[in-house]
């Protein structure tokens, strides 16, 4: 693996859903601060695909992005993601030479058998977390249930895939314990990509553990209060005048 692995919000690229073209919808997203971005259009001819890579490093790069691209070949890349290990197959990147070392590799699972069969990959997706406009009838859908249970198991961080187009479901994903989340279709077809971006960016991050609402810590002066002799706390309680205070004074910032 090279450097860190994605978090926050991973962007699957699909130009057949793009409201503009790729590399602007792209652009928009980056410019929101969006950092990773996953290549598909595997349909596209080898040189073409090379060179649409190319055009979007050239928009992550000047930021600190990077750029994965789907399948074994990272098209000059550092970067790849790899569909589910085949049931039956070679665990993992077994029998896939060249992967590995100092590429960062991805992987598609949507169910425990496949997520067993990680090895040395430094993320996983999982699949689909809710029911998919990009994907219809692909399921069953994992859920915020499903996805916690998956994400317990996996022995490297999890990105959320599949209908995540809200910030409420970004939140529940991170809740469920990923890493982040990848998002295709929403982001793709979206009028506005940047504000749509920065809406999910920010539901992923206040979701986070780290960020999540402790209660308001004592004040010094009510910390004196509780650690005063009991006479002076039986006269606090007596008090008309202290008790309303101390009722007023209650509404710290988690109360908000």
């Amino acid at each position: 693996m090279t450097g860190p692995v994605p978090t926050g919000l991973l962007l699957v690229t699909d130009r057949s859903q793009a409201r503009r073209s790729l590399t602007s919808q792209v652009a928009a997203v980056v410019r929101a601060g969006v950092r990773w971005v996953l290549l598909r259009e595997r349909d596209l001819p080898g040189d073409r695909r090379r060179a649409l890579a190319d055009r979007l490093r050239t928009i992550l790069d000047p930021v600190g992005g990077r750029l994965i691209v789907a399948g074994p070949d990272p098209l000059g890349g550092t970067a790849v993601h790899l569909p589910a290990p085949a049931l039956g197959g070679p665990p993992a990147l077994a029998g896939q030479p060249g992967l590995g070392g100092g590429l960062l590799v991805g992987r598609s699972c949507h169910d425990a058998t496949e997520l067993a069969r990680v090895t040395t990959e430094d993320y996983v997706t999982l699949s689909p977390v809710f029911a998919s406009r990009s994907k219809p009838g692909y399921g069953p859908a994992l859920g915020p249930a499903g996805l916690a249970e998956l994400s317990g198991r996996s022995r490297v961080p999890v990105l959320a895939l599949g209908g995540v187009e809200t910030p409420e479901r970004v939140a529940a994903c991170v809740a469920a314990g990923a890493a982040g989340v990848a998002v295709m279709g929403a982001l793709m077809r979206a009028d506005d990509p940047g504000g749509l971006a920065r809406t999910l960016l920010a539901a992923a991050d206040q979701a986070r553990p780290s960020r999540r609402r402790r209660p308001a810590a004592a004040s010094p002066l009510a910390a004196g209060l509780a650690a005063a002799s009991p006479l002076a706390a039986g006269l606090a309680a007596a008090s008309p005048l202290a008790a309303g205070r101390s009722v007023g004074g209650q509404g710290g910032e988690g109360d908000r």
